[in-house]
C-alpha cells in the first residue's frame, strides 16, 4: 500500500483551502448582490407607487362670483367672505358645462368631480382681490381624489377606476376634450397640512414638526453629549463608577426606542407636566435616545487625537482645560459632527417613541413653534398607511420618498464632513 507523499498532502490541502476560499467569496458576493437586488426592488416599488403624489389633476371651471348667490353685500367684510356659499357657484359652473344633467343622483355624481377644497380656492382668491366680486373668472381647482386616481391609472390599472362610474368617465372625457383638465406639479403636497381628503393632504405640517423636533434634539443632545464625552475621556477618574457609567452608555445604545418613549411619557409629561404632542417633548425624548450615539462617537473622536498633541500643549505650560478646549476639541470636532449627524438621521426616522407621547394626533394646522401641537414625518406616513383611500397610498409612498431623501442627504453630509475635515496622523 503506497503512502501519500508530503508534496501530495500539501497539494491536496492547498486545493481544499483554495476551494473553501472561493466558496466563501461566492457566498460573500451573492449576499451583496442579493442585498442590492432587494434594495432596488424596494426603491422601485416605493418610487413606482409614490411618484404620482407629486402630480395632481386640476379642472378649469368658469365661475360667476355673484354677490347675491354668495351671500355677500357691497361691504364684503372678511367674515362674509369666509362664510360665503361658494359651493353654489361651483355647482352652477358644473351644470353650465353639462346642461343636460338632471336628477338629484346625477347632479351629485357631477359635483363629486371636483374636490371639496375648491371652495377654499375661491375664498382665497376673493380675499386676495375683492374686485373679483360680481365678475366671471376662470379658476383651476383640484380634482376629487377618485378622479385623480382614475386619470392617472385608467390605462394601466382598470381596478383603479372602480369608484368612477361610466357617466362620470364620459364627463371627464368631455372635459379633457375641452382642455379643462391638466396634470400639474402638486405644490400643495408640500404647502399644506394633513387632511381627511387625500387630494388636500400635504406634508408641510409634518415637515415643520420634524424640523422643530430635530432642532430641540440638536440643541440639547450635542452640547450634553460632547460634554459627557470630554469628561469621561479627559477628566473622569478610572474607577468602578466610571466603568459602570461607560457600560450603561453602551447598553443604552441598544435599548429599543419605544422604551425612551415610555420614559418621556412618565417623566416629562406625567411628572413635569410638559404638554403632549408638541415638538418640545418630542425633542427631549429623542435627545435621550440619541445621546448614547453622540457620546460614543465623540469619545472615539477624542481618542483618535494623538497623545503627543496633549503632551506638547502641557509641555509649554497649558492647563488641562486649555489643552482640551484649544487642541483636543478642535481636532476631534469633525468626528463629533459626523456622529451627531448620524444620530439626527436616526432621530428623524423614529416613530415608536413619538407615538408614546401623543404625536400621533390628527393635526391640520402647520405648527409655528416648539410648543404647538404637531406630528412628524414618520408618524404622518404611519397615519396615511392606515387610511383605506387609494389616493393615500400615493401620499404614503410620496412621503417615504421625501423622508428617504432627507436621510440620504444627512448621511451624505456626514460622509462629506468626515472626508473633508478629518486629519490623518
Amino acid at each position: 500500500m503506497n503512502k501519500m507523499s508530503t508534496i501530495e498532502k500539501i497539494e491536496k490541502g492547498l486545493k481544499r483551502r483554495y476551494f473553501s476560499e472561493r466558496l466563501f467569496q461566492i457566498f460573500g458576493i451573492s449576499s451583496i448582490v442579493f442585498g442590492l437586488l432587494c434594495l432596488v426592488v424596494l426603491l422601485t416599488d416605493i418610487v413606482g407607487k409614490g411618484h404620482g403624489a407629486f402630480f395632481q389633476h386640476y379642472i378649469r371651471l368658469t365661475v360667476v362670483l355673484d354677490a347675491e348667490k354668495l351671500g355677500i353685500d357691497d361691504r364684503a367684510t372678511s367674515e362674509q367672505i369666509a362664510m360665503a356659499d361658494y359651493d353654489s357657484v361651483i355647482r352652477e359652473s358644473l351644470l353650465e358645462l353639462f346642461p343636460d344633467v338632471s336628477g338629484r343622483k346625477q347632479k351629485k355624481q357631477l359635483y363629486r368631480l371636483v374636490s371639496d377644497g375648491a371652495t377654499y380656492r375661491l375664498q382665497g382668491m376673493l380675499a386676495e382681490d375683492r374686485r373679483l366680486l360680481g365678475q366671471r373668472v376662470d379658476v383651476w381647482v383640484s380634482a376629487d381624489d377618485d378622479v385623480d386616481v382614475y386619470l392617472k391609472h385608467v390605462d394601466a390599472e382598470k381596478e383603479a377606476s372602480s369608484r368612477i362610474d361610466e357617466q362620470q368617465a364620459l364627463w371627464l372625457a368631455a372635459l379633457q376634450a375641452q382642455g379643462r383638465i391638466e396634470k400639474r406639479f402638486n405644490s400643495e403636497f408640500f404647502m399644506t397640512g394633513d387632511s381627511r381628503n387625500p387630494e388636500k393632504a400635504g406634508i408641510k405640517g409634518a415637515l415643520m414638526g420634524s424640523f422643530y423636533t430635530l432642532m430641540v434634539t440638536l440643541l440639547l443632545s450635542f452640547p450634553i453629549g460632547v460634554a459627557a464625552a470630554v469628561y469621561l475621556e479627559e477628566f473622569a477618574p478610572k474607577n468602578r463608577w466610571t466603568d459602570l457609567i461607560e457600560v450603561n452608555i453602551n447598553n443604552l445604545a441598544a435599548v429599543p426606542s419605544i422604551i425612551f418613549g415610555l420614559l418621556g411619557l412618565a417623566v416629562f409629561i406625567n411628572f413635569f407636566g410638559v404638554p403632549r404632542s408638541v415638538p418640545l417633548v418630542g425633542g427631549m425624548v429623542l435627545t435621550l435616545m440619541t445621546l448614547p450615539t453622540i457620546i460614543i462617537s465623540s469619545r472615539a473622536a477624542i481618542k483618535s487625537v494623538p497623545p503627543s498633541i496633549r503632551e506638547a500643549a502641557l509641555g509649554i505650560g497649558a492647563s488641562k482645560m486649555q489643552t482640551v478646549t484649544h487642541h483636543v476639541l478642535p481636532l476631534s470636532l469633525p468626528g463629533m459632527l459626523t456622529g451627531t449627524i448620524i444620530g439626527m438621521a436616526q432621530a428623524l426616522g423614529e416613530t415608536a417613541p413619538l407615538l408614546m407621547i401623543g404625536m400621533i394626533a390628527f393635526i391640520v394646522d402647520v405648527p409655528q413653534g416648539i410648543t404647538d401641537p404637531s406630528t412628524v414625518l414618520p408618524v404622518q406616513i404611519f397615519l396615511w398607511a392606515d387610511s383605506p383611500e387609494r389616493a393615500f397610498t400615493e401620499k404614503t409612498s410620496g412621503a417615504i420618498i421625501v423622508l428617504l431623501g432627507f436621510l440620504i442627504f444627512m448621511n451624505a453630509v456626514a460622509v462629506f464632513l468626515r472626508k473633508r475635515l478629518e486629519k490623518k496622523w
